[in-house]
């Protein structure tokens, strides 16, 4: 599900459901729900705030409904237990990065919800060899693990989502 809790920054939402349900699929994940909500830079603060003791508004926030390896899937005991979890997305925060950088919102946005997803699913970048396993598992969702992770980085899975 998707929704969008913010009103500052235009979301198009069926082309992020699209590359979400793509990634979802990349990373073995697709019989899985996943909660998408848009945040503003308010609630991501809050959320922030609350759940990391630091009151900023940041890109991503995830919360997982299972706890797992990284690379691992649940496995549910029950179909009310197919959910990841949920990714809130602080899209003015998101916006207000890519006009000082230039880079495509739409991308940069997908870029972060697959972030949050990797969250979702055990992944963590705190090392190096974490931040390689992330690389390594969305490899053949960003063309390739030499691909760059942000921005034209994710042109395969919206391709692929279209």
């Amino acid at each position: 599900a998707l929704r969008n809790a913010q009103r500052a920054v235009p979301v198009r939402r069926a082309p992020l459901r699209r590359a979400v349900c793509a990634l979802r699929a990349a990373l073995g994940a697709s019989r899985f729900d996943v909660g998408l909500v848009c945040a503003s830079n308010a609630l991501m603060q809050r959320l922030n705030g609350v759940y990391r003791h630091c009151p900023e508004p940041t890109d991503v926030l995830s919360f997982p409904f299972h706890q797992v390896e990284a690379g691992e899937l649940p496995r549910p005991c029950c179909r009310g237990e197919y959910n990841l979890g949920d990714i809130f997305l602080g899209v003015e925060y998101i916006h207000q990065q890519c006009r000082e950088t230039g880079e495509d919102f739409d991308d940069v946005l997908t870029v972060t919800a697959a972030h949050g997803l990797c969250h979702l699913l055990g992944y963590r970048h705190d090392t190096k060899p974490e931040w390689e396993q992330v690389r390594d598992a969305l490899g053949p969702a960003w063309g390739g693990p030499e691909a760059p992770v942000t921005g034209t980085g994710i042109r395969p899975v919206l391709t692929a989502a279209a």
